[in-house]
C-alpha cells in the first residue's frame, strides 16, 4: 500500500454517496482529460450528482489548475499530451498544499503493472476505461471521505 493511502479495490456500496454532498459546498474536482468525449461526459454526469468541476487538458495545466484552485480530488488521464499523467502526480505531491489531495488514475492502460505504477506514482486509485460512472463516483465519494 503506498504512502497516498490507496483505495486497494471499491467496494459496491460504500456509506459515502452523492447524496452526502453539501450542495451549498460542493467538492471540487479537477479533471485532467484530454479526450473531448471523456470530458464532457465525466463533466456532465459529475455536475449532476452535485460536484464542481474544473479541467486541464494536459499534464502541464493539470499541475498549474491543482496548485491555484486546491481541488478537493482529482480525476488524472494517464496519456495525455505534453506529459502523461505520472509526472504531474509526482509534482503535485511535492506542494505541501496537495499533498493528502486524492489523486485517481483514469486510462485506457490495463497491462500488467500499470495499476502499481499509477500508485507508486502517488495516486490514491486507478480506474481503467471504458468505466463505469457509478462506479467513478463510488470512489470518488469513498477517497472524500477518507
Amino acid at each position: 500500500m503506498s504512502q497516498y493511502n490507496a483505495i486497494a479495490s471499491v467496494p459496491t456500496s460504500t456509506t459515502a454517496s452523492s447524496q452526502d454532498v453539501n450542495p451549498d459546498n460542493p467538492p471540487l474536482i479537477l479533471l485532467a482529460e484530454d479526450n473531448e468525449t471523456n470530458i464532457q461526459t465525466f463533466s456532465s454526469y459529475l455536475t449532476a450528482i452535485n460536484y464542481r468541476i474544473i479541467l486541464a487538458r494536459n499534464g502541464l495545466e493539470a499541475i498549474a489548475q491543482a496548485k491555484a484552485n486546491l481541488p478537493d480530488i482529482i480525476l488524472m488521464d494517464i496519456q495525455m499530451p505534453t506529459m502523461d499523467g505520472l509526472e504531474p502526480t509526482r509534482q503535485i505531491r511535492l506542494d505541501p498544499n496537495l499533498i493528502s489531495t486524492p489523486i485517481v488514475a483514469l486510462t485506457a492502460l490495463a497491462m500488467e503493472g500499470d495499476r502499481d505504477r499509477c500508485l507508486a506514482a502517488g495516486m490514491n486509485g486507478y480506474i481503467s476505461k471504458p468505466l463505469k460512472l457509478k462506479q467513478l463516483a463510488r470512489q470518488i465519494a469513498e477517497l472524500l471521505v477518507t
